[in-house]
């Protein structure tokens, strides 16, 4: 039985920025979670951000640029949330660690966890192309990120790895 890390906000936990989730129905889920030991996790609550909070979004650039000073995660009105995203994703990472987790499955769009996707950093609602800062750590350390509409590509990678 496989560890992963699962967004909070998937799994129906009300931790979103404006107080919502993000609930994932479908049946590729309920596999993973009936087959695996889910762990699940929110990086910007357990960074200690409220709930709710004001929403953010990469200034430019992606996760990466926030990991390496070059950008930082700004909300509309300019609040720099920058450190509370990294401190963030060094708690998932080390929680990845301690649990020795090798898949993710993080809520896409997210400045945070968005793993192929995020907001372009205008507050326009235009995503592109990124990784958002969790994402981008936990790839940097060679752990399969997914999101919530490629789960059955995650389990795909869990039952083969388990075959071997």
């Amino acid at each position: 039985m496989a560890k992963i890390m699962v967004s909070a906000c998937l799994l129906g936990c009300k931790v979103r920025y404006n107080g919502s989730d993000l609930p994932v129905d479908n049946s590729h889920l309920s596999q993973l979670i009936e087959a695996h030991q889910v762990i699940t996790f929110c990086p910007e609550v357990a960074a200690g951000l409220p709930t709710p909070r004001p929403a953010a979004e990469i200034s430019v650039g992606n996760g990466e640029d926030v990991l390496q000073g070059r950008s930082k995660v700004l909300s509309q009105d300019q609040q720099d949330f920058t450190d509370a995203f990294v401190k963030g994703a060094k708690l998932a990472q080390k929680l990845c660690q301690q649990h020795d987790i090798q898949v993710a499955v993080l809520a896409e769009g997210s400045p945070s966890c968005g793993s192929q996707q995020i907001y372009d950093g205008t507050f326009s609602g235009t995503k592109k192309s990124g990784q958002g800062v969790v994402a981008s750590l936990l790839t940097d350390n060679g752990i399969k990120v997914y999101n919530q509409h490629s789960i059955s590509e995650a389990i795909s990678l869990i039952e083969k790895g388990n075959s071997n």
